[in-house]
């Protein structure tokens, strides 16, 4: 059976995990633990790209207005508006593609408070996605998580996870906070990978919103830098655009489309947990889990789900 074999993918890489996979095209589909909420990671940010999008389509704000985002209000990460010393000037249509591309948790924050997480989730509700948690804003989760782990805060924790703190120390404290009940599926940004990748069709089918709003929404995902989860799966004459989001030593999922040369489209969305917390999940096991599933679909091209 398929779903065997993809938990057999799974544990090979020392995780568990769900997977569902939808032909853009036609009715082909695969689903394994996929209506099991999981942790998203940055994957949802896709929602906030959409709900950005659709605003600006919709006239209810510019994206080439330019805000100034301070190193003072920067959230947690380690790329992007994150590091920066000095307040940077940028548009907001540019901030939707440091989320996308580089995912910038600085620049995310931007965007929820701009559009508004409600707004997210009567988007999601209206196009019948019910599978999301969406607490907030990165900052707010991460506190919580550290909370919940005994920590003041994530800047505490951060502190306490200095570079003099002994090596076993530091892995001993992540590990508390990986188990908090703040990284927990329904406390931190949470999904089911079946809705993730109903999302993702839709965007490609312009169903998710406004065709222009769909459009930007699909090129900037296909900007992304990450290429080493599912792509790994694929030779080079086939085309993955997604977004991925990773918990160190924790979660690593991977949300997309993947493009086939003979024009076969999938939506597919990959949400993984290491068995061993503390311990990275292998990047390539997406890879692997993919290209089954979906050489699955194009040689059988039937409905499965368990």
């Amino acid at each position: 059976m398929i779903e065997e074999t993809i938990d057999e993918v799974f544990a090979a890489g020392d995780c568990s995990g769900s997977l569902s996979a939808l032909e853009i095209d036609g009715p082909g589909r695969l689903s394994v633990a996929g209506g099991e909420l999981a942790v998203a990671a940055s994957t949802f940010k896709i929602t906030i790209g959409l709900e950005f999008f659709c605003q600006a389509a919709e006239g209810e704000l510019d994206p080439s207005e330019r805000v100034v985002v301070s190193p003072a209000g920067a959230s947690p990460g380690g790329q992007g508006l994150c590091i920066t010393e000095d307040p940077v000037e940028i548009s907001l249509r540019d901030v939707a593609r440091l989320m996308l591309t580089i995912s910038d948790n600085t620049a995310t924050d931007v965007l929820i408070r701009r559009v508004g997480i409600e707004r997210v989730k009567a988007r999601l509700a209206g196009l019948g996605f019910t599978g999301f948690h969406l607490p907030g804003t990165i900052q707010h989760e991460l506190d919580t998580a550290a909370r919940d782990a005994g920590f003041a805060d994530w800047d505490a924790m951060a502190d306490a996870l200095g570079d003099s703190t002994p090596p076993e120390e530091g892995k001993a404290m992540w590990q508390r906070v990986l188990a908090s009940p703040g990284m927990q599926p329904g406390r931190i940004s949470s999904a089911t990978a079946d809705d993730m990748a109903a999302l993702v069709r839709a965007v490609w089918r312009n169903e998710a919103g406004p065709a222009d709003a769909c459009a930007n929404l699909r090129r900037m995902m296909g900007q992304q830098r990450l290429t080493r989860k599912i792509a790994t799966g694929f030779g080079p004459e086939v085309l993955v655009a997604s977004k991925s989001g990773t918990v160190p030593g924790g979660v690593s999922n991977d949300v997309g489309v993947v493009t086939f040369p003979d024009g076969q489209r999938y939506a597919i969305a990959i949400l993984t947990r290491s068995l061993t917390p503390g311990a990275p999940t292998r990047e390539d096991v997406l890879g692997t889990a993919a290209r089954v599933a979906l050489h699955y679909l194009r040689a059988d091209g039937t409905s499965s789900s368990r």
